[in-house]
């Protein structure tokens, strides 16, 4: 039985921020205020990344320029890893470079293959300020990439290359919110 409640329980849905929006594009802002208003934001991220079905979410997703996010992701051997990183640094990515398939909660519906290390490090605090190190193999070593990289203002199209990048603009430009296409292209 568990004697914690379950992240994003008690949460609040938020918008999904699209590709275009400014605020995905811009890097985030350290996180300076640990109160109140931190934890809601953790809550509210856990929320909207299990209504959207995603395995990692960053604050800039849901319009908040904070170096924040969150995951509930397998790695390669089927390992749940769940938490959140406050003000995150990715220190260490490293061995094979995979090129998988990558989606993103911004990017709805659609997937390209994305070059990724297969191992990667972040470290950074909890909401409490204490230190945390995360290391991950396989598909959440690409969780994390990808998340840290929403931090720095990029998204997981701003790596496919080539042919991938050709028809990834083209399924952009097709759906209703794909004016962001342009910000790829620019």
């Amino acid at each position: 039985m568990r004697n914690r409640p379950i992240p994003g329980s008690s949460g609040h849905v938020r918008a999904m921020t699209l590709l275009g929006d400014p605020v995905l594009h811009t890097p985030c802002e350290t996180v300076t205020d640990f109160g109140p208003g931190l934890a809601r934001l953790v809550e509210d991220m856990f929320a909207t990344m299990y209504a959207a079905n995603g395995v990692g979410l960053a604050a800039n997703q849901v319009g908040t320029g904070l170096r924040v996010f969150v995951y509930d992701c397998p790695d390669d051997e089927d390992v749940r890893h769940l938490g959140h990183v406050v003000n995150p640094r990715l220190v260490e990515a490293d061995g094979d470079v995979i090129r998988g398939p990558e989606g993103c909660l911004s990017l709805p519906g659609l997937e390209a293959p994305t070059p990724r290390f297969d191992r990667a490090v972040v470290e950074g605090v909890r909401l409490d300020g204490s230190p945390v190190r995360i290391e991950g193999t396989g598909f959440f070593a690409r969780c994390l990439q990808h998340e840290c990289d929403h931090l720095e203002g990029r998204v997981y199209a701003d790596h496919v290359t080539g042919w991938g990048r050709r028809r990834l603009l083209r399924a952009i430009r097709k759906e209703r919110w794909g004016s962001g296409a342009a910000v790829l292209e620019g």
